[in-house]
């Protein structure tokens, strides 16, 4: 009998994927805080979410015009918007709340983290059903 993996495993085996492409997101944002201009991002978890389940990628993909060409693996990441900010303009046209990324930043973490500790816990009962234990 097949281990059907996508049931064994539900959502939390995307929600990792895409819980690690916001924490760049928000991890750029942080670091780009005292640049000028540099307008905070972030990603809509659940539009990311829902497309990485359906095995979609991003939509662009590099035009190949040769059989040398190959794939950079540079794609869009999908449900990046511009965050609306949260504080005044401080005159240099940064969006950049540190405060509220780092609080982003985390709770990502800590998501991203029980979902791994989800799909840990899920391997350890595939593989007690599997030996019989």
């Amino acid at each position: 009998m097949a281990i059907s993996f996508d049931k064994a495993l539900g959502i939390h085996q995307y929600s990792v994927g895409v819980r690690s492409e916001r924490a760049e997101v928000l991890a750029n944002n942080i670091a780009n805080v005292d640049t000028p201009n540099f307008k905070a991002q972030d990603l809509d978890f659940d539009q990311a979410l829902e497309q990485a389940q359906r095995g979609q990628s991003s939509g662009m993909k590099m035009a190949a015009t040769d059989d040398r060409h190959f794939d950079l693996g540079i794609e869009p990441v999908a449900g990046l918007a511009y965050r609306v900010p949260m504080q005044p303009d401080t005159g240099d046209g940064n969006t950049v709340d540190l405060d509220m990324e780092r609080n982003q930043f985390m709770q990502n973490n800590l998501e991203q983290q029980m979902s791994l500790e989800f799909l840990g816990s899920k391997f350890t009962g595939m593989r007690k059903a599997i030996r019989g234990d």
